[in-house]
């Protein structure tokens, strides 16, 4: 047997305006949020406890997943006032797992905006025949540059963990879910930031404890960023469409390229919905035309609208916003972030808007880099050539 602990405390800074009201973790994938998706994906292997750790708007997951039984489950929570990490949330979270003193019961850890589809089960199992401290997923892409790269040797035992590289050693590299051994938690320090990717496995290794890879090149999609949730609907769709069984739709309209329609949805007649998510309660009006979209629950779409590659909601703080779903909405105000990493290119802002006390700036990805070097002044270092808006400098 084995229990679980999955992260869902992070802010989804990326997915902003999205995650405004709405953890990442909550989210819509093909239809049902991103952590019942995960919550199944962990039933099926065999783990049938589950502590959700919590943070950032920690209200919304309760209602939804009460105590687990829906699911055959039982769900826990842990709440974090202040964010601690990933090694910190996990030390948080284990408390509510009461594990006995002495036990060896695997703990495997999720991060709540990682999509897999790999053999968890077998993971666990591997674990458990190495005895290993820790165990994680490992899977290969084409090119490793944009992540930090994680060497094995012919046994699997992982040798280093290594930071972002212009030339990787490995193409292998971090997917995000581990198997603990209880004794590797009891390591963590309490009410202290840590993170389990930078500080203990790196740290682990260098004290020569057993960590060992399980790589499967599986499906497996970081829903970070709205072009990325979008994928990562249509991937579970896998199909022309998918609909809730409370969703009401006309029989001349037209759902396609992987579209999930969401509870409590109507869709009017000759509405024509490609590749995008409607999220729950939304009403979508005749003749419009949504393509490539995440549609905000409780949004009501005006006949003949057309809407394409964009959010929608009715908020009026948002209305002037063009959000294109290929940009990315970097989220500012203070942070625990101290430096964050944009990419390399330099930073292009696009738009700088104020809404609910927050600052948010609209970036292009095409032209996304730099390093924010005082976040509670917003000032970020980039280019030579550089324009002031709103109290950012960025390169033009």
């Amino acid at each position: 047997m084995a229990v679980g602990i999955l992260l869902v405390g992070g802010l989804g800074t990326r997915l902003m305006p999205l995650t405004r009201d709405t953890p990442k973790p909550m989210l819509p994938i093909a239809c049902l949020p991103v952590t019942e998706h995960q919550l199944i994906a962990a039933k099926r292997a065999g783990v049938t406890t589950i502590v959700l750790a919590t943070s950032y708007l920690s209200e919304i997951f309760t209602p939804y997943f009460g105590d687990g039984s829906k699911w055959g489950m039982d769900v826990r929570y842990a709440v974090e006032e202040t964010p601690l990490g990933t090694g910190g949330a996990i030390k948080n979270a284990a408390a509510a797992l009461n594990l006995g003193v002495g036990t060896d019961e695997p703990v495997v850890i999720f991060n709540g905006d990682i999509l897999s589809s790999h053999n968890l089960q077998r993971q666990i199992q591997e674990h458990i025949v190495h005895n290993a401290d820790v165990t994680l997923h490992l899977t290969h892409v084409s090119d490793a540059r944009a992540f930090g790269c994680v060497p094995v040797d012919n046994d699997g035992r992982v040798t280093a963990f290594l930071e972002k590289m212009e030339n990787p050693i490995t193409n292998t590299i971090n997917a995000g879910s581990y198997v603990f051994h209880p004794a590797v938690i009891d390591t963590i320090p309490e009410s202290t930031v840590v993170s389990v990717e930078r500080d203990v496995f790196p740290a682990l290794v260098a004290a020569g404890k057993k960590i060992y890879g399980y790589i499967e090149d599986s499906y497996w999609l970081d829903i970070g960023t709205p072009g990325a949730l979008l994928a990562g609907s249509k991937h579970f769709v896998n199909g022309e469409f998918k609909a809730s069984a409370t969703a009401v739709i006309a029989s001349s309209a037209k759902l396609r390229d992987g579209t999930s329609v969401g509870d409590n949805c109507t869709v009017a007649d000759n509405a024509v919905i490609s590749g995008s998510v409607i999220s729950a309660d939304v009403s979508i009006g005749v003749g419009s035309v949504i393509t490539d979209s995440y549609i905000a629950r409780g949004s009501m779409i005006a006949p003949n609208s057309k809407i394409v590659g964009n959010y929608y909601s009715n908020d009026s703080d948002e209305e002037d916003i063009d959000v294109n779903l290929m940009d990315t909405y970097y989220y500012g105000g203070d942070t625990d972030e101290a430096e964050t990493h944009l990419g390399s290119d330099g930073l292009h802002v696009k738009k700088a808007i104020s809404a609910g006390g927050d600052r948010r700036f609209l970036l292009d990805t095409a032209c996304k880099g730099g390093h924010v070097v005082n976040d509670k002044d917003l000032i970020v270092d980039c280019s030579s050539t550089s324009t002031k808006i709103s109290g950012i400098t960025g390169g033009k």
